[in-house]
């Protein structure tokens, strides 16, 4: 008994020996500190001009730490409100997206059922006070701040509502409690599969994902599922590992970190018995798939248990939690890195060696190892999730590009439900050749500003032609050929990209309808993505050998 209690202490000591040589010593910290606080005072004392102290330790704080990485941040009290919406999935307000434009903020799309909604508020309302406050050239934050407030209590918000005869609307909104949906939308796709989409991983993000899982398994008695992670994020990393207990078997283990000590390695394992087990399962994902969502969509691969589809996702393999700190400021802190089932790390970039300018870049490829799954497909760390099967969406042409940035889908959307009381449901509504007349007469020529990639082109050939002695007559006038066959109305450049700006187009003009969900419904219909995942989902023979090992020289 004295020989294995020797023994655990000895492994101990050198555990927290090897944990102490990680950390910088005491008496440089504390000499560091001493430096800082007497150029704080001499610059308080003696700097001739007055200094405002919380932004200059704020910006030293900030500076310091963008030698990490972009994850570990300082939050004075002031900055964390939408950090724990975030985490929490709830605030007090009205419940509603704001966006800043042409130096004002409009309302984007009220919450289905929240005050905002309840109230009248649409999509495209300026808002021009909220109170007695004049909010015309405020920013999105400074608005939000003014909007949300006590649950319970009573804002005063005057918007400018675009397309109707009275203009200027004044409405009262009592704040309330407002959850966040981690589900924007769920449902049945190509008949006979479940669709999830989870926009975040939030406390709540684990119920929901149930409550709609639940539904499609039982009452809708699908016979796959795809769920849906592109654009996720990230977020909370339990509500991660308890989605994952969903589909897998209870006590499997789906993600380790480990930190700065030998100590600090902790393994998380599903917990329940799962909900549908064997049910085939589609992960989609794309560059903007990050972190939790990561986990999830990793962990089902290096477990074979569901075929992941789409673009590879961002790489991110850190995990960070929060530090009180002094005058209820909050450190956001990267504590570990987590490794997937395989053993894998699938952080793209290693903050830890900067080139000499202090830039970060992308591990490359050829730097990368290789993992297996459990079946013994081959994986790899070090990039994110390379997807099993991969879809790729069709280049955007300019002119569909500012259809969409430059909002004259949103705003062609608004007048359409301004003037029309009700649309076909969203997986049956169609802009028809009357409605996309509409809103190409809808489009001012004047005020569609767009680069013309190929007369751009031309442009520059030709002055590079004048430079380099080449502007012949001849030149010229073949170079003038060109630009006169490549320019084309804005018309006929609106019909030739119908097939691109639609899908949009639907979308928006659901959302007005049917909120957030109606819009996600609008547009699958046209999604690739979905086309493939219910092709593999279809084809159950496919769908194994996608999950197996592939044959070399004969062997498995």
């Amino acid at each position: 008994m004295k020989k294995l209690f020797y023994a655990v202490t000895a492994i101990l000591a050198v555990a927290l020996m090897a944990q102490a040589e990680t950390r910088s010593p005491k008496r440089d910290i504390s000499a560091n500190l001493s430096i800082f606080s007497s150029v704080v005072k001499e610059l308080q004392s003696n700097y001739v001009d007055t200094i405002n102290m919380d932004e200059a330790v704020e910006t030293a704080i900030a500076a310091m730490l963008d030698r990490m990485d972009p994850y570990t941040e300082y939050m004075p009290r002031k900055a964390q409100e939408d950090f724990r919406a975030i985490n929490t999935g709830e605030y007090a307000g009205i419940g509603s997206y704001i966006m800043q434009r042409d130096g004002n903020v409009y309302i984007s799309g009220p919450h289905q059922g929240s005050p905002a909604d309840t109230a009248g508020l649409r999509p495209g309302d300026l808002i021009m006070m909220v109170d007695t406050v004049t909010t015309l050239g405020m920013t999105s934050d400074q608005v939000s701040s003014r909007l949300k407030g006590q649950r319970g209590s009573t804002v005063k918000v005057t918007v400018k509502r675009p397309f109707v005869q009275d203009s200027v609307v004044t409405v009262e909104i009592v704040r309330d409690k407002i959850q966040i949906p981690s589900v924007p939308y769920s449902g049945t796709v190509k008949d006979d599969l479940g669709y999830i989409q989870l926009s975040q991983f939030s406390e709540k993000s684990a119920d929901e994902v149930l409550d709609a899982l639940d539904r499609l398994v039982k009452e809708d008695n699908v016979k796959g599922l795809i769920l849906d992670l592109r654009e996720n994020g990230g977020g909370y990393l339990e509500s991660a590992v308890r989605i994952l207990g969903y589909f897998l078997p209870k006590g499997t283990e789906v993600l380790r970190t480990r930190g700065k000590g030998v100590l600090d390695e902790k393994v998380y394992k599903t917990s329940q018995k799962p909900v549908a087990p064997d049910l085939p399962l589609v992960v989609l994902t794309d560059a903007g798939t990050a972190s939790a969502s990561e986990i999830t969509a990793g962990a089902l691969q290096d477990l074979d248990r569901a075929v992941i589809l789409g673009e590879r996702s961002f790489g991110k393999g850190l995990v960070q939690t929060t530090r009180e700190i002094p005058y209820e400021g909050l450190l956001k802190v990267t504590v570990a890195r987590y490794y997937i089932p395989s053993g894998r790390l699938i952080q793209a970039i290693d903050y830890s060696h900067r080139n000499p300018d202090g830039t970060v870049a992308r591990i490359p490829d050829s730097l990368t190892s290789v993992f297996h799954t459990a079946a013994g497909r081959e994986v790899r760390d070090g990039g994110g999730i390379t997807p099993d099967v991969k879809v790729g969406y069709p280049d955007v042409s300019r002119v569909t590009y500012n259809v969409v940035r430059d909002n004259w889908a949103f705003d062609y959307a608004n007048k359409y439900f301004a003037t029309h009381p009700s649309i076909a449901p969203p997986g049956e509504f169609t802009v028809t050749d009357s409605i996309y007349a509409d809103f190409k007469t809808f489009i001012d020529p004047a005020k569609f500003n767009y680069d013309k990639v190929c007369e751009t082109i031309l442009d520059r050939l030709r002055e590079a032609a004048r430079i380099e002695g080449y502007m012949t007559p001849e030149v010229s006038a073949q170079i003038d050929t060109l630009t006169a066959m490549m320019r084309r109305p804005l018309d006929r450049d609106l019909d030739s990209n119908r097939a691109a700006i639609t899908p949009y187009l639907e979308r928006e003009i659901a959302t007005r309808y049917y909120y957030t969900a109606g819009g996600v419904e609008s547009y699958l219909r046209h999604d690739a993505a979905i086309d493939s995942a219910a092709a593999i989902l279809h084809d159950q023979a496919r769908y194994r050998d996608i999950l197996s090992p592939k044959t070399i020289s004969g062997k498995k």
